[in-house]
Order: structure tokens, then C-alpha cells, then sequence
């Protein structure tokens, strides 16, 4: 017995020795970043960002694979948790599990977070030629006319789902969820008219509004954005209604902490980068960084805050 608890022990030793070392030399191979929405998605633009100055760091090579929908994000829980895999998403991860009750994973326990990346900013945009013009308008013809209108999304599992759900639910209006494959399809639907509504990034809203495709209505902020500083916050607007949507980077939770610690070192190198940084206000977003733990504490809370919105709005 005693023999055995040595051999044990030195295994283990061992092991703990291993893993700081496995770290250092982080990573051996190529790493794929999976972004779970199709090409063009904010998601996507900002990953191969990312992809391209980690793959300079780290001097191996990066790529970006789209795999649209609960699949793409159920396959990096399933991927050999060694840190070559890794999950670049939207905040829409939290409801995954509310929106889709077969999927086979646990958003919270199945994943480890290495950071938050950034916040986008978003705004409600419509057809201009629909009849509401203004957020009172809008909500006034929504609760005169129940069910007629709709908001499209990339899916349920996106922020731009959750920002519609909850603008549902704070306005108190029944509007009806359209899902589309990709943001992009999403967004054509609203500049076609076949949608009535989307929650759109600032990039988007910004080029769209000044061609004249879309209105945006009221910016989901606490505050105007720069950027558009003619368009309303939706609290100006007569809702007090704020959306914070997030996007960060997660691998499979069993993946050894010290290769967690050295993505979020790498992560947040590479988002205080000026190239990285400047690349990403192009696209008006805001970068934005966690430790590992504050990351798990987010994605814990805000999953469970969720949960029981959803429940009681009965989502």
C-alpha cells in the first residue's frame, strides 16, 4: 500500500509539473477558433481579427471555421480539451441551454472562459418603409395590433435574440421572433421588408441608416453613441431599456488550467495590442478583457439571471 500511494504520488507530482511546462509551450499545433454564426457576422469579422495576430504570437497557424448554430458550439465542448480549440461567441451562450433544451452541452459547466473581448453596441433598425418611425410609435402600433409584428436574429442562441426577447418583454408588446440562418440574412430581411425589426451593431446601423436601407430607432445604451449621436437612446425614447452584448472566447472546461491561463495572457496581449485595438474600434465595438475567473463569474450569473427572465416572461 504504501508502495503504491508513492508511485501515486509521483504521478501526480508529475502530472501538476507537466502542465506549466504544456503551457509554456503553448500552442504545438494549428488552433481553430469555431465561431457559431456564419461569415460576416460581427462574430466572425472580430474572430479572424483576433486569428490573424495570434497567429503571430504564437507562431502557429490560426483558422476560423464557422459552424452556424447549437452544433458549432456543441462541438467545442466535445473537442479534446487541450486549448486548440476554442469557442469565439456572443453573450447568446447563456440562453443556449433555455432556447434549445436538447443541447448537448451545459453552457456554464461544459466550458471555462478565457475573456470577454468586447462590447457591441446595438441599435433597433427598421424597414423605412414600415409605418413605425420612433420607438413610440413602434410600441404604440405593437400593443394596438398584437402578433403582426416581428424582429429577425441569426438564431435563438444570439444576442441580438436576447435583445428582442427582452425588449419584448420590457415594452410589453407582442412581437413575434423570425429566426435566419446567418446576421446577414437577418439583416437583409429587415432592408427587404420582410422583416420589421433587427438589433443591429453600430457598423451596421451607421452605413445602412445613411444609405437610407434602414432607420435606427433607438440605440440600446446607456448613453448616445458618438458615432450616431442623432438617434435616441431607447431611455430617451420613453423605455428605460438598456441591452449590454458581449462576445468573448471559451474552451472546453476540462482543458488544464494552466493552458486556460496562458490563452487569457495571450487573449489580453493581443486586445491591448494598438493594431488589435484600432482594428476593432473600426468596427465599433469596444475591446474589452477579463481574468479567467470573472469571465466563469459572468457567464455563471448572467446565465442564471437570464434563466429566470426567460421563465417569467415565459420564453
Amino acid at each position: 500500500m504504501r508502495l503504491f500511494k508513492l508511485v501515486l504520488g509521483a504521478l501526480l507530482a508529475a502530472t501538476f509539473a507537466a502542465a506549466p511546462a504544456a503551457a509554456q509551450n503553448f500552442p504545438t499545433q494549428r488552433v481553430t477558433i469555431v465561431v457559431p454564426f456564419g461569415a460576416g457576422s460581427v462574430t466572425d469579422i472580430l474572430s479572424r481579427i483576433l486569428a490573424e495576430d495570434l497567429s503571430k504570437r504564437w507562431n502557429q497557424q490560426v483558422i476560423v471555421e464557422n459552424r452556424p448554430g447549437i452544433a458549432g458550439t456543441a462541438g467545442v465542448a466535445k473537442s479534446a480539451p487541450d486549448g486548440h480549440t476554442i469557442l469565439v461567441t456572443s453573450n447568446g451562450h447563456t440562453v443556449a441551454n433555455m432556447v434549445s433544451k436538447s443541447a448537448p452541452f451545459d453552457s456554464v459547466k461544459d466550458f471555462a472562459g478565457i475573456t470577454r473581448i468586447c462590447n457591441v453596441p446595438l441599435y433597433l433598425i427598421s424597414h423605412p418603409g414600415s409605418p413605425p418611425r420612433d420607438l413610440k410609435s413602434l410600441i404604440a402600433l405593437a400593443k394596438a395590433k398584437p402578433g403582426t409584428l416581428n424582429f429577425s436574429s441569426p438564431g435563438l442562441a444570439s444576442t441580438t435574440f436576447i435583445a428582442g426577447a427582452l425588449f419584448r418583454k420590457q415594452a410589453g408588446i407582442n412581437i413575434v421572433h423570425v429566426p435566419f440562418k446567418s446576421a446577414p440574412d437577418a439583416v437583409t430581411a429587415v432592408v427587404r421588408g420582410d422583416a420589421h425589426m433587427y438589433f443591429a451593431p453600430v457598423n451596421l446601423s451607421k452605413q445602412l441608416a445613411g444609405e437610407g436601407k434602414v432607420i435606427a430607432i433607438a440605440a440600446a445604451t446607456a448613453k448616445r453613441i458618438p458615432d450616431m449621436p442623432n438617434v435616441p437612446t431607447f431611455t430617451e425614447a420613453g423605455l428605460p431599456f438598456v441591452y449590454d452584448s458581449w462576445f468573448g472566447a471559451l474552451v472546453p472546461a476540462a482543458t488544464p488550467r494552466a493552458i486556460v491561463e496562458k490563452l487569457n495572457q495571450d487573449f489580453v496581449a493581443s486586445l491591448k495590442s494598438a493594431a488589435v485595438d484600432a482594428r476593432f474600434k473600426a468596427q465599433f465595438v469596444i475591446p474589452l478583457t477579463d481574468t479567467t475567473a470573472a469571465f466563469d463569474k459572468i457567464n455563471r450569473e448572467e446565465t442564471a439571471n437570464l434563466a429566470q427572465v426567460f421563465k417569467e416572461a415565459g420564453i
